[in-house]
């Protein structure tokens, strides 16, 4: 009885944060771009999200793809976790799996989930990826600046940055790269990988 009372908490639980994500990336989608006096064509010029796209995720109809939201992040040059920034921060805070802030790529083959409270200022981010097997994701350059520090926690990952040769990394490896390059990773096995990133952007941040 426990265990069914359970699953259906936990899912609820999960489409609220679904929802949160949805909001509070539409009320600082607006907030950003506005303050960089951006229009939506503007904005969907400079990131290539189309305009309707950009609506429905001002208007919290839609949530963004990982890629989107780094596009939109690139274009208005501030760290992604701005996009999706708490309104308050207290001294400590509970990060719970339930209440995770996920994102997906490639039909949820690819998902990163923030391991840390958002706040606009931030100029570190640190993320769960998950890898579906022999799945490769493609992330275009960051903005200037921007280091990725990765470490394989399962798995056999494929990391290929820019014009360097590719790098093949076991449980337990690390990488650092920079990240204003085309990069990609690729699983391997046909298992689910799981990495953790470290994102670090160099430049100050203006959010």
């Amino acid at each position: 009885m426990a265990a069914e009372l359970g699953g259906p908490l936990h899912l609820v639980s999960r489409a609220e944060a679904i929802d949160e994500i949805s909001t509070l990336t539409g009320q600082n989608l607006r907030r950003l771009r506005t303050r960089r006096g951006y229009s939506l064509d503007r904005l969907a010029k400079i990131s290539g999200v189309s305009r309707a796209m950009l609506g429905q995720i001002e208007t919290g109809k839609s949530s963004p793809t990982v890629v989107i939201l780094w596009k939109i992040a690139a274009a208005l040059e501030v760290s992604c976790g701005s996009l999706i920034a708490e309104p308050h921060e207290t001294a400590l805070q509970v990060l719970t799996h339930a209440k995770a802030k996920v994102l997906s790529a490639s039909d949820g083959r690819f998902q990163t989930r923030a391991l840390f409270p958002y706040e606009s200022e931030r100029k570190v981010e640190f993320y769960e990826l998950r890898i579906a097997p022999h799945h490769t994701e493609t992330a275009e350059p960051h903005r200037s600046g921007t280091v990725e520090n990765l470490v394989v926690s399962r798995g056999t990952v494929e990391v290929v940055a820019g014009r360097h040769a590719p790098q093949i990394l076991g449980e337990g490896d690390a990488i650092i790269f920079e990240a204003d390059v085309a990069h990609s990773y690729r699983n391997m096995t046909g298992n689910e990988a799981v990495l953790y990133l470290v994102t670090t952007y160099v430049e100050e941040v203006r959010g």
